[in-house]
């Protein structure tokens, strides 16, 4: 192989890498940026005055930087579960049934866990 066409393979490749590696970091933001996923999930329970399961509670997660808001009706095992929540939004998670509330607790951004677990107490 000849010294110039050593060279003009080098360019080729150096003017390949120099297009590719940005449509790289385009096309995945996160690993780029070195950060793992910005999100985490809410799972916990109701649970009446007395400690059984409550079925049928419906479960809300309010966001409290857009104020939307998310349901869930719990099962006979009166589990829920909100996932794909972002990590840079305080929430408020709160039960209700049959007109009655239970306490309402919050989710916030500055808790750094992926994965958290709470429990609604019925106040009857």
């Amino acid at each position: 192989m000849t010294m110039k066409r050593l060279l003009r393979t080098l360019r080729t490749a150096l003017t390949v890498t120099a297009l590719l590696v940005p449509a790289t970091l385009l096309l995945h933001p996160a690993h780029a940026a070195g950060q793992a996923a910005t999100f985490r999930s809410v799972t916990g329970d109701v649970t009446s005055k007395g400690g059984a399961k409550v079925k049928g509670a419906v479960v809300h997660l309010k966001d409290t930087k857009s104020l939307s808001q998310r349901s869930y009706i719990t099962a006979d095992d009166g589990q829920f579960k909100f996932g794909q929540l972002s990590t840079g939004t305080d929430y408020e998670v709160w039960a209700d049934l049959n007109g009655e509330k239970s306490a309402v607790k919050t989710l916030s951004s500055f808790d750094n866990k992926n994965a958290m677990e709470i429990s609604l107490k019925m106040p009857n």
